[in-house]
């Protein structure tokens, strides 16, 4: 367990560069379904390699990425050196690694809002949230769903 969590803070501080276009680390609750319907968009929408692991100690994870803890979730993924925690629209996951904004260290959406990437309901119903950009330079709403 401390080997992997010592491969994923060096992970984090690598630069972005040397991560670039490499397969994407999903780290999830154990046995969380909406976590594999997520990496299963990313796959088919960023075409890259996911690997998923059950994690239940998330929570290290999470501060040392400067995730603020209000905007937690079920997982958290590492794609070219960004951290995207959550439901994050793989549209918006697009936006950051073409755009790679100075002071973001990744995305987030806090919960599992109904209706986000991953997280659709049968009847199609949908719930209001927020993708927040955090890191260095704080935390800000980067796009509204």
């Amino acid at each position: 367990m401390k080997i992997r969590l010592a491969a994923v803070l060096l992970l984090l501080a690598l630069p972005s560069a040397a991560l670039a276009a490499g397969d994407i680390l999903l780290y999830r609750d154990p046995g969380c379904g909406c976590c594999e319907a997520w990496a299963q968009a990313v796959r088919a929408k960023l075409d890259r390699k996911v690997i998923v692991r059950d994690q239940v100690a998330r929570v290290r994870l999470q501060r040392q990425s400067g995730l603020p803890p209000a905007l937690s979730s079920c997982h958290t993924a590492i794609i070219d050196g960004f951290v995207i925690e959550g439901h994050v629209p793989v549209a918006k996951v697009k936006r950051l690694l073409a755009a790679r904004p100075a002071g973001v260290k990744g995305l987030a959406v806090g919960g599992m809002p109904i209706g986000s990437e991953g997280m659709a309901a049968p009847s199609g119903a949908r719930q209001h949230y927020d993708v927040v950009a955090f890191g260095p330079a704080g935390a800000r709403v980067f796009a509204r769903y």
